[in-house]
């Protein structure tokens, strides 16, 4: 009986998991071909890429799409969990928050009130803040604010994104969030350079940018968002409403980190709602883009007429930096597009500015690498004129003995990257990116993440000393292979991070040496000590790593409580790593922890 159960669970978990639209056998086919034809930047030896493959290799648990075709949604779909405990399969009702698109469509209700006179685009921004006015300094240089400087980065202000909020935690107001007030747990939005100037990438201007919405309209931001601009244009189904609405959440995907835990109570909330809280659907933000293609062209104005669109696709300061949008020129074919990023959420969107192509894709998952792989192949079944030229190149195999004498630290610009071997090969890691070494020559190697060209190099006596680096034919500094981590001038933080990654691979000696080195610098550091514990642990001496536990027991640390807090969560990250979890347990013991709820699950 209880097999039988179990077969007609997978079975419904199966039709709950393929349920997705039937489209015509030509659509079909199109689907097939986008789902066996993601690559990046370089296309290695012919080859393509299988979804599901990207999927696992990324630890991306699902993943939605929608692709415009002819000014025509022609197919969405859902692939993997919405929520992987929960069993609950994506599909193309599934809502995200992948963060920053939502400055696109902040900046189609600004624009509006522009158009309806409300606004001035151009006028001191402090003419429209009623709750709150801007605190102009020094550093503005007697220049004034403009909602167009807002919406197209060039204010010259700080605060470049925002965590978010556990949904457990206190929420602050706008007006705490933007003069860095507790619960804000960001800095003051303020000046940085003169407005104007240049461009920098700037949330905490697109939350005043919000804050003028809610003063001059008198309505609630997320009220007036959904009544003025998702409601008219189709995005029925998404909302700005943080946090997010009870009859929402069964919809709702739960966000993972990039090794594939679970982000604590599922996801964050962005009470910076114009910078980042927009919930949607792929299908949704696909019913904006086309909105945007035929206002462009005078054949739609739902929300925007033709010269209000065209002014929104400028760029204003720079070439790319429109108003909550960016303009990419592609051997002269013009697309806008706005990438994504909130805790546990990832997306990308791009139109095109003629032709009626576009794509929305988002993810649960930290790693959005998948992202432009996935909208590649979409660009080259669909034809989009001028937009993926993949390299090409030939990769040979490189014997194993060869690829030993390349692992270690090389140290480059006050940068360091690390060539470790892990299961599928040689990687090379440097700003917490793990790339994947790609050998043309016995010496010389590429990774895809990465533009430059590299080629190991070897002393007189035929020792790796270090590789060469060249970006489109320019070279530059040569990376030198550091023999000794004490020889370092890299601050204690980088060496304590160079130490994690060692312990990360379970190079553990490497990893002691590193951290050591960091430690003689900054004797108080209680994660240094802490990973120095673990190195300890999993290498076997257990009362060393207890001594080192305890010595900063109580320690504050960081975003945790205490380092007790710390280690408990770094054991979750060492089990979902396939660390040995006999030797955790004994040290919960030992410390006498509290052991997480993430640690029990199987």
């Amino acid at each position: 009986m209880k097999r039988l159960q179990i077969l007609v669970l997978l079975a419904i978990t199966w039709v709950q998991l393929t349920a997705q639209t039937k489209y015509s056998k030509e659509i079909e086919d199109q689907i097939k071909l986008v789902e066996n034809g993601l690559s990046g930047r370089v296309k290695i030896n012919g080859k393509t890429y299988n979804l599901q493959e990207r999927m696992a290799h990324f630890k991306v648990k699902g993943l939605s799409i929608a692709v415009i075709h002819n000014y025509k949604i022609v197919w969405a779909k859902g692939y993997g969990w919405a929520d992987e405990k929960e069993k609950r399969p994506v599909n193309t009702q599934t809502l995200f928050e992948p963060g920053s698109i939502s400055k696109s469509l902040n900046a189609v209700a600004v624009l509006k009130l522009v158009q309806d006179k409300k606004l001035d685009l151009y006028a001191d921004i402090n003419t429209y803040l009623k709750s709150w006015k801007f605190p102009y300094d020094s550093v503005s240089k007697n220049k004034k604010i403009t909602l167009a400087n807002l919406l197209s980065h060039s204010a010259g202000l700080s605060v470049h994104g925002f965590p978010g909020y556990d949904r457990k935690d206190k929420i602050p107001t706008l007006v705490e969030i933007l003069d860095g007030k507790k619960p804000a747990n960001t800095p003051a939005v303020r000046s940085e350079f003169e407005p104007g100037l240049k461009f920098k990438y700037s949330g905490g201007g697109t939350t005043i940018s919000q804050l003028i919405v809610s003063d001059v309209t008198n309505q609630p931001y997320d009220q007036f968002l959904y009544e003025t601009v998702l409601k008219p244009i189709g995005m029925v189904n998404s909302t700005y409403t943080q946090p997010l609405p009870k009859d929402k959440l069964k919809f709702a995907a739960t966000g993972y980190y990039t090794d594939g835990r679970e982000v604590p109570n599922k996801f964050h909330v962005y009470p910076e709602q114009g910078a980042a809280g927009l919930w949607m659907t792929p299908s949704d933000l696909c019913n904006y883009i086309i909105e945007t293609q035929w206002a462009y062209q005078g054949k739609s104005s739902k929300v925007l007429n033709q010269e209000m669109t065209k002014l929104r696709l400028t760029p204003y300061l720079d070439e790319s930096s429109a108003l909550g949008v960016f303009i990419e020129d592609r051997a002269g074919v013009k697309y806008f597009q706005h990438g994504a990023g909130n805790e546990g959420f990832r997306g990308q969107y791009y139109g095109s500015l003629e032709g009626g192509n576009g794509v929305a894709v988002f993810v649960n998952s930290d790693n959005g690498a998948i992202l432009f792989e996935v909208i590649n192949s979409v660009a080259e079944v669909y034809k989009w004129k001028n937009f993926y030229f993949p390299e090409a190149k030939n990769v040979v195999t490189v014997p194993e003995a060869v690829l030993k004498t390349y692992e270690g630290i090389y140290l480059f610009e006050d940068k360091y990257a690390i060539v470790l071997p892990k299961e599928d090969g040689y990687y090379y890691l440097t700003d917490g990116v793990y790339s994947k070494m790609h050998f043309t020559s016995e010496t010389e190697f590429f990774n895809e993440e990465f533009l430059a060209e590299k080629k190991f190099l070897r002393d007189t006596s035929g020792k790796v000393n270090g590789f060469t680096r060249q970006v489109r034919g320019k070279t530059f500094p040569q990376a030198i292979k550091v023999e000794n981590a004490d020889t370092l001038s890299l601050p204690a933080y980088q060496l304590n991070t160079i130490g994690w990654y060692l312990l990360e691979n379970k190079q553990y000696d490497n990893a002691i040496s590193f951290l050591n080195s960091g430690i003689k610098r900054m004797p108080e550091d209680p994660i240094a000590t802490g990973n120095l514990g673990h190195c300890y642990l999993f290498k076997g001496d257990f009362n060393k790593a207890i001594e080192l536990y305890r010595d900063f027991l109580f320690r504050a640390v960081g975003p945790y409580e205490n380092v007790k807090d710390m280690i408990s969560q770094d054991f979750v990250f060492f089990k979902n790593n396939g660390f040995d979890t006999g030797l955790m347990d004994k040290a919960f013991a030992e410390l006498k922890l509290e052991i997480p709820e993430a640690y029990k699950q199987k």
